[in-house]
């Protein structure tokens, strides 16, 4: 037998042991499921069960933009419009003081300006598992995933820029870049408009495009369709392909509601199968040997503390919509910019901005927090089970 077979054997073995008995595990350890597939994903790597392969690579990347779609049928374009104008105010600020306690951090330490933009980095796939978990009715989980959406599109606007810049430089093709982000917004936009017109005056197509009684699975279908589309179209502008799977997932939220089964149906395959090869695939990618380096521990340590508590000090802007326990969960559920961290490091590690030290840091970073902030939202979450932190 090949090799490059038997490697690939050993990775569908493992693969397939960690997503059935991972909820096990969950269960035995009472720690959340994703961050049970990282770690014994990084002790499959480490043992060498799981080694590099190309397509064991791809399937995981599909699960990334999967989850980042699954995020976006948790939001109702909608509700950026209806939402209580003083929130998103809020919001916003919350947002500022990230960047702005992250500039005066770089600055007093002579860091490197990478932590400018990696500190307040958001993403709301890992929301999204908290949703998928204890449900989408408690206040502190609707206002994250309402101002970390915004967040997010902050945030990869920016990772779109560092890579533009990392690639090009101060050349035409960066600004060429950025011009096709901003016109992808500005279709988005006016795709948003035209879809909410049509459906005002025609809402039978609605139904036509996913019929109640879909024995063909039309509905599946088509959100197939447009996650492919999307993805197409990112990779033919040279954009971040997540930020155009959330925006797809979203439109499907925004005017298909009248389908309630078919986000059960769309997280159901993605959490059994998509998902969970993700998770494994970046817990493989660490080097548990990466903690012996001089720092490396150490550095992770810090810029999770930094992370997780420059997002708490800044969630006070909500001390009058939270309760103190809402407060604390809901900045840990910011602290899980997993993908991104990884994707920034990958991007400024490559191109020489970061050592291969502070790179491994940053991944072990992303683990820690996901780690910690999920095990700390079971924990406050389960000393007063039922306990809503409610928006006024």
């Amino acid at each position: 037998m090949l090799p490059s077979a038997t490697n690939g054997l050993s990775i569908l073995i493992t693969l397939a042991f960690i997503i059935f008995a991972s909820p096990y595990f969950s269960r035995l350890l009472r720690i959340p499921i994703a961050p049970i597939e990282i770690m014994l994903g990084a002790v499959a790597g480490y043992a060498g069960l799981i080694g590099h392969s190309d397509i064991f690579e791809l399937v995981s990347e599909v699960g990334f933009f999967y989850l980042m779609f699954l995020a976006g049928t948790e939001v109702d374009l909608r509700i950026f419009f209806s939402a209580d104008k003083a929130v998103l105010k809020r919001g916003l600020i919350y947002i500022c003081l990230l960047y702005l306690l992250s500039a005066l951090l770089t600055f007093a330490l002579g860091l490197n300006p990478l932590f400018i933009i990696i500190i307040p980095l958001m993403s709301v796939g890992m929301v999204f598992t908290l949703i998928k978990e204890y449900g989408k009715d408690l206040g502190w989980l609707s206002l994250s995933m309402l101002i970390g959406s915004i967040g997010e599109v902050i945030s990869i606007m920016l990772l779109t820029f560092i890579a533009a810049y990392f690639q090009f430089g101060a050349s035409i093709n960066l600004w060429l870049n950025i011009a096709y982000l901003i016109a992808f917004l500005i279709i988005a936009a006016f795709g948003f408009k035209l879809l909410d017109v049509l459906f005002w005056w025609y809402p039978k197509i609605r139904v036509i495009l996913m019929p109640h009684h879909d024995k063909d699975e039309k509905g599946i279908r088509l959100c197939m369709a447009l996650f492919f589309a999307v993805i197409a179209l990112m990779l033919y502008l040279g954009l971040e392909i997540a930020f155009g799977a959330f925006i797809a997932g979203s439109f499907i939220a925004t005017f298909f509601d009248h389908k309630e089964d078919l986000p059960h149906k769309l997280s159901s395959f993605g959490f059994g199968f998509l998902v969970p090869t993700f998770f494994v695939y970046i817990g493989s990618t660490f080097s548990l040997d990466a903690l012996l380096r001089d720092r490396v521990a150490l550095d992770a340590v810090l810029i999770s503390v930094v992370m997780i508590g420059f997002r708490f000090i800044s969630s006070f802007i909500f001390l009058n919509l939270l309760k103190f326990k809402g407060i604390a969960l809901y900045a840990l559920s910011h602290s899980m910019p997993l993908t991104l961290i990884i994707a920034v490091a990958t991007i400024a590690h490559k191109t020489g901005d970061i050592s291969e030290n502070f790179y491994y840091s940053f991944i072990l970073a992303a683990l820690l927090q996901a780690i910690i902030s999920m095990i700390s939202i079971k924990l406050l979450m389960n000393t007063n089970k039922g306990a809503r932190c409610q928006t006024q």
